[in-house]
């Protein structure tokens, strides 16, 4: 999704892990998520969904270890983009709670852009008024009020091989380079 989105903007694709936190007994209900030097967790959600800490804990640790091996690699070595004063354009394939998307801000946060865009092709009413007030502008092009899950409205709703995000990213780097931009404009 995000490296079609630097396509079409000729800008520069960077990668940003993130990995959800899925309640034990609901692996994809989202309890909170990971990013690089974020954890987020909804310690209300948790507590009613009868999550211990203890559990969170041993679940955060397993993501932590797969989100670093995802970022070796996916950067081969390289340093994330630069993205003082500039603008960070976070893309997902969609949004249900927003937890991991929390995450993702927090991390690009970090990094001091002057702007972050959060941008989904679709997203639940719930999940965009939880990410909305921690980005600078949020896309989305559905926010039906009939959400269920991100899946449904994907014909192929498949995982991205690793493969495909190397390939996706070293694309990304040839057309840079091949642009003239600077090193960092990734």
């Amino acid at each position: 999704m995000a490296a079609e989105v630097a396509r079409h903007l000729a800008a520069g694709l960077d990668v940003l892990v993130v990995r959800k936190i899925g309640a034990p007994s609901q692996p994809e209900l989202a309890i909170g998520g990971i990013a690089a030097g974020v954890e987020r967790i909804d310690e209300p959600m948790a507590r009613r969904l009868g999550v211990t800490r203890a559990e969170v804990d041993r679940i955060v640790a397993r993501e932590r270890l797969e989100l670093e091996r995802r970022e070796a690699a996916y950067r081969g070595g390289r340093a994330g983009a630069d993205l003082r004063g500039r603008t960070a354009i976070v893309v997902d394939d969609g949004l249900a709670t927003g937890l991991s998307a929390l995450a993702a801000l927090e991390s690009v946060r970090h990094r001091r852009p002057a702007r972050v865009v959060f941008a989904v092709p679709v997203s639940s009413v719930a999940g965009r008024q939880r990410v909305a007030p921690a980005c600078d502008e949020f896309v989305a092009v559905l926010v039906p009020d009939d959400f269920r899950a991100v899946g449904e409205w994907y014909d192929d709703f498949g995982a991205t091989s690793d493969a495909e995000v190397i390939e996706a990213v070293a694309l990304a780097d040839r057309r840079r380079m091949g642009s003239g931009q600077v090193e960092g404009g990734r």
